[in-house]
């Protein structure tokens, strides 16, 4: 049976926790890893959360899986994982994912501005001048 957008997104939402920019950063502070699954180009103009690490959503599946070549080693099965995209969306459906290959403790922040609310840190993008 396809599947919708729609359905996708609520079985995400479903699996993933949704959590606030406060409790993300507890969680950063302790170690988490804030996973940004923005394209380059969206980095590029908005800038990113201090202190994240870059996994662009379309690479994901290759980065997280430990049997291929493209393994990302800041991605552990046993490690916290707090995603972050531009809105959510992405967040949550890179979570569903992660869970999927058996990362154990996935949380969607939501999107980058989620994160600027609460006081996240920000590093801002380059000046495209300099």
């Amino acid at each position: 049976m396809a599947l919708t957008v729609q359905e996708m997104m609520a079985a995400a939402n479903a699996a993933v926790e949704r959590i606030d920019g406060k409790k993300a950063q507890e969680l950063v502070a302790q170690g988490a890893l804030l996973l940004d699954v923005r394209d380059a180009l969206e980095l590029e103009n908005a800038g990113r959360a201090q202190g994240s690490h870059h996994i662009s959503r379309g690479m994901l599946e290759f980065r997280a899986d430990d049997a291929t070549q493209f393994h990302d080693p800041e991605l552990r099965k046993d490690r916290v994982i707090v995603i972050h995209c531009a809105s959510g969306g992405r967040a949550a459906l890179a979570g569903k994912l992660l869970k999927d290959m058996g990362y154990q403790t996935v949380y969607n922040v939501g999107g980058l501005s989620d994160w600027q609310a609460s006081g996240g840190a920000m590093v801002e993008p380059a000046d495209p001048g300099m």
